[in-house]
């Protein structure tokens, strides 16, 4: 068993919601929490940067009003999403305002930084940073990290290239800590395979890009119902790193998803040229396939919930 920290401890249900750039908000993640896995979102989507403030107060009070009229079943923590990276030039804005509401989870991409980690544990705070191969894991850990999100193939957004089997094996050589993986997982039995391969937690975010509490336009939604793995490409272009988006995205935007062009990894940006990329290209992950209507985030920890038990049921004959 891998050694948890007292805040992961408390999620009734192994699945982290990841941080969907502009998509996650206050009403998306106390929705999941309160169905019992990790909501998070992205500090960054908080435009202006004072709206901060008022989201992280939005969450915190209601998720302790639910957990005041439901003691034996409270929500599972929250997470905030910061990139680490130095393109990034409100982070120690919206540290400190994490360290006011003493966020539970702190989810670091982009960059490992021992002054973060510590600033967290400062307040009694979990980090988990994400990584997509065993060298950038180790580091992670090295410079204070409490667990790893493992991003393997095939996962929305900023993705590795990494087959789960191999990358979770390798972690666990020598970490027992927490580890989440992420990558095309959307079922209940892909949250019980996650953990057969080692990983406490499954880290699922495409799926919940076609719920009603998602920030995602009608039409982003409906793409995402409508496709499936094949309709998936993967580009540097949009940001610097490469990732998983849309095709249909992307034929809309005038460009061809079968020949981009590359990026120059130099150039990272995640301020207004981001968001207005991610706005128009959509990122996606592979597992969309099972995807077939947009539901509350509720009915969709629901079925989750349902088709992990019932594979449970079947492993156990």
């Amino acid at each position: 068993m891998s050694r948890l920290p007292p805040a992961l401890q408390r999620v009734p249900f192994p699945v982290i919601g990841s941080p969907l750039f502009i998509i996650s908000n206050p009403k998306l993640v106390i929705a999941q929490c309160k169905a019992g896995v990790v909501g998070s979102m992205p500090a960054l989507n908080a435009r202006p940067a004072s709206q901060l403030d008022e989201w992280l107060a939005e969450i915190t009070e209601a998720l302790a009003a639910h957990d005041r009229a439901h003691p034996d079943s409270p929500a599972a923590p929250f997470a905030i999403n910061q990139i680490v990276h130095k393109s990034n030039d409100r982070l120690e804005h919206d540290m400190a305002l994490c360290a006011k509401y003493k966020v539970p989870i702190v989810i670091t991409s982009l960059g490992a930084r021992e002054d973060v980690n510590q600033a967290v544990h400062n307040w009694g705070g979990v980090v988990l940073h994400d990584i997509i191969n065993n060298f950038f894991a180790r580091k992670a850990i090295e410079k204070g990290a409490d667990g790893l999100i493992a991003v393997a193939a095939g996962a929305g957004g900023h993705a590795g290239v990494k087959s789960p089997f191999a990358l979770v094996q390798e972690i666990r050589q020598w970490f027992d800590g927490p580890v989440a993986l992420s990558g095309s997982i959307a079922t209940g039995g892909s949250v019980l395979a996650a953990q057969a391969m080692g990983a406490d937690f499954a880290y699922i975010g495409s799926a919940f890009i076609a719920t009603e509490e998602a920030r995602a336009s009608d039409e982003y939604k409906r793409c995402v119902v409508e496709s499936n793995s094949d309709d998936i490409v993967y580009s540097n272009l949009f940001t610097g790193v490469h990732g998983n988006y849309l095709k249909p995205s992307i034929r809309a935007a005038g460009l061809d998803p079968d020949n981009l062009p590359e990026s120059d990894p130099s150039k990272m940006n995640f301020g207004g040229d981001a968001k207005k990329a991610w706005k128009d290209i959509w990122g996606c992950g592979q597992g969309i396939g099972v995807i077939d209507q947009v539901v509350p985030t509720a009915e969709l920890v629901g079925r989750l919930k349902r088709e992990y038990a019932e594979a449970k049921a079947r492993l156990l004959g």
